[in-house]
C-alpha cells in the first residue's frame, strides 16, 4: 500500500493531515448527532409523559358518565384511549430510556395516581384508527405483545410504543396505547454549514502551514540537483525554520569549499600545462637536429602522442565546460558539422532524425563530447550512425558503431580514466582511454546521462541523453 503515498514531503504531510481532520470532523458530528438525538428522544418522552397526565387528571376531575366522550375525543393516533382494558400485572421497561419516561409519568401524575407501564417492541408503529387502537385492538391474551408488520401512514417507523396504564382516585383504568417518534437523523443545515467551515479552514491553513514548511526544503533540493551543472550558482537563501536554515547554510558553505577547490585545481592544472608544454617544445625544437629521418619521425611520432595525452589529461582532470558559458544551440547544425568534418577524413557518418527546438548548453563542451563518441565508432567500428530523438523533455543521441562490442562487465569500466578493453596502448588501436569520461562529465555537467549498451548481433550503442532545461 506504500505506492498509494504521495512522493514528496508536502503530499504526504497533506494526506495525514487531512485525513486525520476528516476523522476528527466525522466523530465530532457523530458524537454531536447521537447527544442531540438522545436530548431530542428524553424531550419527546418528556412531552408524551406530561400529556399522558393531563388527560389522565382531566378524566379523574369529571362524573364517570364524562369521561368515554372525553376518551373518545383524545383517542387520535399515536396516542388511544380506553377506558376497558384489563389491569396490567407489572410494569416492564427494558432500559434506561423507558424508566426516565416512567419517572416523568409518576412525577406529574402524583403519588394519588398508580400507574403501570409496558413498552412493547421497538419498530413498532401503531396502526391507525381506534379500532385498531382502541379496546377491540387486542384481548387479554394479546396484551403486551408486539405488533410487527403493522404500518401507520404518516407515522415514521423505528420508534417506541409504551402501554400506559392509571389508576383513577376512584378506582378506574384508563390506559393509553401511545407511540414515541423517533428523532429526524439528518445533520441540521446549520451545524453541517458550521462543520464544513471548520474543516475548510483548517484544510486551508494547514496547506499553507505545510507549504512553508517544506517550501525551503524543495528549495534546498533543486538547489542541491543544479549544483553539479553549476557550481558557481547563486548560494541559497538562508531563511526558513531553524532547522531548514541550518541546512541551507551548510549547503552555501559546501558550495563555497567545492567552488575554492575546483578554482584552485584548475589554476594549478593551467600551470601544469604551460610547464609541460615548454619541454615538449624544445624537444620539438632539438629534434630537427636530428640527421637520421628515420629517427627524426620516430622522435615526432612520440612528441605526437605525448602532446595528444597531455592535453586529454589536463582537459579530462579540469573540465574546460565550467568556464563556457551556456546558450542556445542548433544541435542538428553542430552534427551536421561533425558529419562533415568526417567525411572529409575519409570516415563514413550517418544522420537519423531530427532535432527541431534549440537545445541551451555548452557548444565547445557538446561539441567534444559528440567528437569523442563518433571517434570511438569509427575506431572500433569503422564508421559511425548517429540517431537522434527530440521531445520537450529531452534529446536523446544514439551513437552506434558495428564494431566487436564489449563484454558486459566492461561497458561501466570504459569510462574509468586511461582503461581501454585491449591491452595495447598504441595510438592506432586504443588511444588514451580518456575520451569516454571526458564525454561523460560534459553529459553530467548539463544534467544528462551517457551509458554503453551492446547491440544484439554486434556493435556498441553509446546513449547520450540530454534533458531540456535551463542551465
Amino acid at each position: 500500500m506504500t505506492w498509494l503515498l504521495p512522493r514528496s514531503i508536502f503530499g504526504r504531510l497533506v494526506v495525514v493531515l487531512l485525513g486525520g481532520l476528516i476523522v476528527a470532523q466525522l466523530a465530532a458530528a457523530y458524537i454531536n448527532l447521537a447527544e442531540r438525538d438522545r436530548l431530542l428522544y428524553r424531550a419527546g418522552g418528556m412531552q408524551l409523559a406530561q400529556r399522558i397526565a393531563d388527560i389522565a387528571r382531566l378524566l379523574d376531575s369529571v362524573a364517570p358518565q364524562e369521561r368515554r366522550r372525553i376518551a373518545a375525543v383524545f383517542n387520535a393516533p399515536p396516542l388511544a384511549v380506553s377506558l376497558d382494558r384489563p389491569p396490567l400485572a407489572e410494569d416492564k421497561l427494558g432500559d434506561g430510556q423507558s424508566s426516565v419516561f416512567a419517572s416523568v409519568l409518576r412525577y406529574a401524575l402524583g403519588a394519588d395516581m398508580p400507574v403501570r407501564l409496558m413498552k412493547r417492541a421497538w419498530g413498532f408503529a401503531p396502526p391507525p384508527g381506534a379500532p385498531m387502537m382502541g379496546q377491540s385492538m387486542m384481548g387479554p391474551s394479546m396484551m403486551g405483545q408486539p405488533m410487527a408488520g403493522h404500518a401507520t401512514p404518516g407515522i415514521p417507523p423505528g420508534g417506541a410504543s409504551y402501554l400506559v396504564q392509571i389508576t383513577l382516585r376512584d378506582g378506574t383504568l384508563v390506559t393509553f396505547d401511545s407511540y414515541l417518534s423517533p428523532q429526524e437523523g439528518s445533520i441540521p443545515l446549520r451545524l453541517g454549514l458550521s462543520l464544513l467551515v471548520l474543516l475548510g479552514a483548517v484544510i486551508v491553513l494547514s496547506l499553507v502551514a505545510v507549504r512553508w514548511v517544506t517550501g525551503p526544503l524543495s528549495a534546498l533540493a533543486t538547489a542541491a540537483e543544479k549544483l553539479g551543472r553549476d557550481i558557481d550558482r547563486p548560494p541559497l537563501d538562508e531563511n526558513g525554520p531553524l532547522e531548514v536554515r541550518r541546512a541551507a547554510s551548510a549547503f552555501n558553505l559546501m558550495q563555497q569549499r567545492l567552488s575554492r577547490f575546483l578554482a584552485d585545481r584548475a589554476r594549478v592544472l593551467t600551470a601544469m600545462s604551460h610547464d609541460l608544454k615548454t619541454p615538449l617544445t624544445r624537444l620539438r625544437l632539438r629534434m630537427e637536429t636530428v640527421k637520421d629521418p628515420v629517427l627524426r619521425a620516430k622522435i615526432e611520432k612520440d612528441l605526437d602522442e605525448m602532446q595528444s595525452m597531455v592535453t586529454q589529461t589536463l582537459d579530462y582532470m579540469r573540465d574546460s565546460s565550467r568556464g563556457e558559458s551556456a546558450q542556445q544551440i542548433d544541435l542538428m547544425a553542430l552534427l551536421e558539422t561533425l558529419q562533415i568534418d568526417f567525411r572529409d577524413t575519409g570516415n563514413a557518418v550517418e544522420i537519423k532524425g531530427a532535432i527541431a527546438q534549440p537545445y541551451v548548453g555548452r557548444p565547445l563542451a557538446l561539441r567534444r563530447c559528440l567528437t569523442n563518441l563518433v571517434e570511438n565508432a569509427i575506431r572500433y567500428g569503422g564508421r559511425a550512425m548517429i540517431e537522434v530523438e527530440d521531445t520537450a523533455e529531452q534529446v536523446v543521441v544514439r551513437i552506434i558503431d558495428d564494431g566487436p562490442g564489449m563484454a558486459d562487465e566492461e561497458l561501466e569500466r570504459a569510462f574509468e580514466p586511461f582503461y581501454r578493453g585491449e591491452r595495447s596502448r598504441s595510438r592506432e588501436t586504443g588511444g588514451t582511454g580518456l575520451g569516454l569520461g571526458i564525454a561523460r562529465n560534459v553529459a553530467r555537467a548539463h544534467g544528462g546521462e551517457l551509458v554503453l549498451k551492446n547491440r544484439p548481433g554486434r556493435g556498441l550503442e553509446a546513449i547520450l541523453t540530454l534533458p531540456r532545461q535551463d542551465n
